[in-house]
C-alpha cells in the first residue's frame, strides 16, 4: 500500500496487488495512509503453495480489475 499511495500521490496510476488473505490489512493500511480510496485487487488465496500455471491462471483472472483500477479513480477489490 506504501507504494501506490506515493505513485498515486506523484499523479501516476498505481494499484496494489495482494492475496485476498489481506483485504483488512489493506484496508487499515490504506487508511492509515490518509487513502481510503488507493486502488486496489486481490487475488484468490493462498499464493504461496501455488504452482506456476496456478498463478498465471490468478494473474489472468484479474487482468481486467487492474486495467480498470489503473484507468479509474476508485479502489477495485476482486
Amino acid at each position: 500500500m506504501h507504494d501506490t499511495v506515493w505513485f498515486e500521490i506523484q499523479g501516476k496510476p498505481a494499484v496494489s496487488i495482494a492475496s485476498s488473505e489481506f483485504v483488512d490489512a489493506a484496508e487499515t493500511q490504506a487508511r492509515a495512509l490518509g487513502m481510503n480510496e488507493a486502488p486496489r485487487v486481490f487475488v484468490a488465496h493462498p499464493i504461496q503453495d501455488a504452482t506456476d500455471d496456478e498463478m498465471r491462471a490468478k494473474a489472468d483472472s484479474v487482468v481486467d480489475a487492474v486495467i480498470a483500477a489503473l484507468t479509474s479513480n476508485g479502489a477495485s477489490t476482486d
